[in-house]
């Protein structure tokens, strides 16, 4: 019975590693991380972004390892938590006052589609299929190729549309003038 009600209270708060083994080890894996999922194809990713995403997976992570115990102490989990929030606060930090950091943390737009015309290189390095990317345009009002100034994959995976211009007729045009 006194299984149930003993808890081992210094267990339970002193760490097991050093506070600087558990920063270094939530750095690489959260480096490691940032990494794989900076170059995988944006459609891949969906509407959430990398660094996003990653924070929520390190947070997943280090709070169930915290609370089943696979660490011998919650200030372990607190720490490699508290490490994955540095990190991404610093990258988020460095990419508003370095624009050049911020192309390296966020792809820039790749073209899709110019003049109507499909770009298929760009096509194939995102997977992206003429089937899908239809789709995509049908959902952004534009029923043909030839209707597209311009197609974007954004960073988040999502897919930016820019009509071609309509004309519009002169008579419309000198009663608005």
């Amino acid at each position: 019975m006194d299984f149930w009600f003993k808890v081992d209270w210094y267990k339970l708060f002193i760490p097991g590693s050093s506070f600087a083994e558990l920063f270094i080890r939530g750095s690489l894996v959260y480096f490691m991380l940032f990494a794989i999922l900076r170059f995988l194809p944006n459609r891949q990713i969906g509407a959430v972004g990398i660094a996003d995403l990653l924070v929520v997976i390190l947070f997943a992570n280090a709070a169930e390892n915290a609370m089943s115990s696979d660490y011998t102490s919650i200030t372990d989990g607190a720490l490699l938590v508290s490490t994955i929030i540095f990190w991404s606060y610093s990258l988020n930090w460095l990419g508003f006052k370095f624009p050049r950091f911020q192309r390296w943390l966020n792809p820039p737009p790749k073209p899709l589609v110019t003049q109507g015309r499909m770009l298929p290189e760009n096509m194939d390095e995102e997977l992206l299929t003429k089937d899908e990317l239809m789709r995509m345009l049908r959902q952004h009002g534009v029923q043909k190729l030839d209707d597209v100034k311009a197609a974007f994959m954004e960073a988040d995976g999502s897919i930016s549309v820019i009509p071609q211009d309509t004309k519009i007729p002169k008579a419309v045009e000198k009663q608005t003038l």
